[in-house]
């Protein structure tokens, strides 16, 4: 498969400066980039999600970086869509596409393909879960087995989130969540992807984080989240999620001094960053593992 086929993604947990990366190899192949991280797409919170600076977004060209207003939820799905496009668009203009972020999910719904099954009815959502509560994860387990007999051993029953999700879905849709996955299509074929995963040392990343925390509160962080806040955004929208949000908060009502606000961010940025590289084990297991500065190391493999 020659050069131009190639898709490169660089994955990697927060803080381990996988956009430096990405410029740097971008310049060096002819690339442009496209962001994989859930909180980098939204408009207003550019310094909280670490964000590339307007300089580096002019060096080397960036695509879907704060476009996404705070109001409106972004799913995978929609990444998915938008991101198919931009990498035939940087294919017909002779350049490699470069796609980088923490998002894990956006990484395998671009890799294995997203499953198109109906949205379930929340009514039906709810009912499974107060069910699952009632019975137990045991016996809801052998309850599911009953419903969907081909779901054994495909999943443990010991996972009560995807025993509740394979449940709902074969109650509204009266299809086995397996026949989903197998109709799933899978756009790009698996050479195409070069797979490349940031790795540090635990210590390393976390003195990383630690001077990441200091420059957003340099930077004006605190402003950021004040507007924000003005924006009365709903509870349910994941960009709540965004660590420093609660924090920041807390320091704004009086509730917490700068000091422990700071400390609180490294300390839940720290656990984030653990999540992503236990997900990481688990899915990304044939990624080509390099430190930040091993840029000849993927020139190779392109």
């Amino acid at each position: 498969m020659d050069k131009l086929s190639k898709i490169i993604l660089i994955a990697g947990p927060t803080a381990s400066g996988k956009s430096s990366f990405a410029i740097k190899l971008a310049r060096k192949i002819n690339g442009e980039i496209i962001n994989a991280d859930s909180m980098q797409v939204y408009k207003q919170l550019k310094i909280l999600t670490a964000r590339p600076s307007k300089i580096n977004q002019k060096n080397v060209i960036h695509h879907l970086y704060g476009f996404q207003n705070v109001r409106k939820i972004f799913s995978t799905g929609t990444w998915l869509k938008l991101t198919i496009k931009k990498i035939q668009k940087i294919r017909k203009k002779n350049k490699i596409p470069i796609i980088v972020g923490g998002t894990g999910l956006y990484f395998k719904a671009l890799t294995d393909g997203l499953v198109k099954i109906p949205n379930i009815p929340t009514k039906v959502r709810n009912q499974t879960r107060i069910l699952q509560k009632k019975l137990g994860q045991e016996k809801f387990y052998q309850k599911l087995i009953k419903l969907d007999p081909l779901i054994k051993n495909q999943i443990n029953f010991n996972d009560p989130q995807r025993s509740a999700r394979a449940f709902e879905i074969k109650k509204f849709t009266k299809i086995s969540i397996t026949k989903w996955f197998q109709n799933t299509k899978i756009l790009f074929k698996e050479e195409a992807f070069v797979k490349i995963y940031i790795d540090f040392s635990r210590q390393s990343l976390i003195e990383r984080i630690k001077e990441r925390v200091d420059k957003m509160f340099n930077d004006g962080v605190i402003s950021e989240v004040k507007k924000f806040n003005k924006l009365k955004v709903k509870n349910e929208n994941s960009v709540n999620k965004v660590i420093g949000i609660q924090e920041i908060g807390k320091y704004l009502k009086g509730e917490l001094s700068l000091s422990e606000t700071k400390e609180k961010i490294c300390i839940k940025t720290r656990q984030y960053a653990k999540r992503q590289e236990t997900w990481a084990r688990g899915h990304m297991m044939s990624w080509q593992k390099i430190n930040p500065n091993d840029l000849t190391l993927v020139l190779k493999k392109i």
